[in-house]
């Protein structure tokens, strides 16, 4: 093997070694898998590039900067599709297939936010958002962020402040068991494939706004969200009045939060997830059915998180 060859084996196996980090603070930036992919093919030929060439004391801290401005230089493009995006966009559930013990999973599990995280940080600049990424997910000090991102330790201090400061006040910190939310979302999906009125009313808070996601191509019940919790009851009675006859539901894990899959046949039609308050009422519902953001999951098969059931 030539010097060459020791090289580029070098610099693919440092690169698959933080792979998971980089896609994880990517993915936490952009909210799709398929941008975040893009971003680390880019991050791999700028690497495999300096590498071959360069000696990199910090291969970590390299590897982040070069995906953090990736990640803000596709943020751009990403927000100019969202201008001509058909409804509501909601990000891409990154949902988990494997087993428990799963390393990779366990990595997504405690390195991605949840859905209703992922659509308040929406909201932030790209800026904020990669500060509030990186150092309330992954611990970088702001004096760290401010060399990735070209900003001084007291601009990065700032960022951070005003990002918690924006974040806190639309999502206050609250921790619900995964058993709980679990044994709500089964509760809400029983009430809901099964049209009972009543047991919706009882699970729902007052406040519950239900986000829908079609893109265009799949079915959405609103192009805006609906909020309260007599008109999202009302949204369900109807698609269960529609007719529910095939469809099975598999349950899988977005961020260690537990979901819903609404399963046609083997095709997944809808990815269900809830935001459940901590008097184990539902507050946010995010359903996506868009099938491009759906490309991901797959029906429940040997060795498959959780269990299927059919809707009658």
């Amino acid at each position: 093997m030539t010097a060459h060859s020791d090289d580029t084996a070098d610099a693919t196996d440092v690169f698959v070694n933080h792979r998971e980090l980089l896609f994880s603070v990517v993915y936490n930036m952009l909210g799709t898998v398929a941008d975040t992919e893009d971003v680390l093919q880019e991050v791999w030929l700028a690497w495999a590039a300096r590498a071959r060439g360069d000696r990199i004391d910090n291969p970590r801290a390299y590897l982040t900067r070069i995906a953090v401005n990736q990640a803000l230089a596709r943020r751009a493009a990403v927000s100019r599709r969202r201008e001509d995006y058909v409804g509501q966009w909601l990000p891409e559930p990154l949902v988990e297939d494997a087993p428990e013990d799963d390393g990779a999973a366990a990595a997504v599990r405690t390195e991605s936010f949840s859905m209703a995280m992922l659509v308040v940080l929406e909201s932030l600049t790209p800026l904020e958002r990669a500060v509030f990424v990186l150092n309330e997910v992954f611990a970088y000090p702001h004096t760290e962020i401010a060399d990735m991102v070209d900003r001084s330790p007291a601009a990065v201090r700032q960022l951070a402040h005003r990002a918690r400061a924006h974040v806190q006040a639309r999502r206050p910190r609250t921790q619900v068991d995964p058993r709980v939310c679990r044994a709500v979302t089964e509760r809400f999906v029983a009430a809901a494939m099964g049209g009972d009125l009543e047991e919706l009313l009882a699970v729902l808070s007052p406040d519950v706004t239900l986000w829908t996601d079609g893109g265009g191509t799949g079915p959405a019940t609103s192009l805006r969200p609906v909020h309260g919790r007599m008109p999202v009851a009302q949204v369900f009675l109807a698609v269960a009045a529609a007719g529910l006859d095939g469809y099975r539901v598999g349950w899988r894990t977005i961020s260690g939060d537990p979901c819903a899959v609404v399963f046609d046949g083997d095709a997944p039609l809808a990815v269900v997830v809830l935001d459940v308050a901590a008097d184990d009422s539902v507050v946010g519902i995010y359903s996506v059915t868009n099938p491009a953001k759906l490309t991901h999951v797959t029906s429940v098969g040997p060795g498959m998180l959780g269990t299927t059931q059919a809707v009658n």
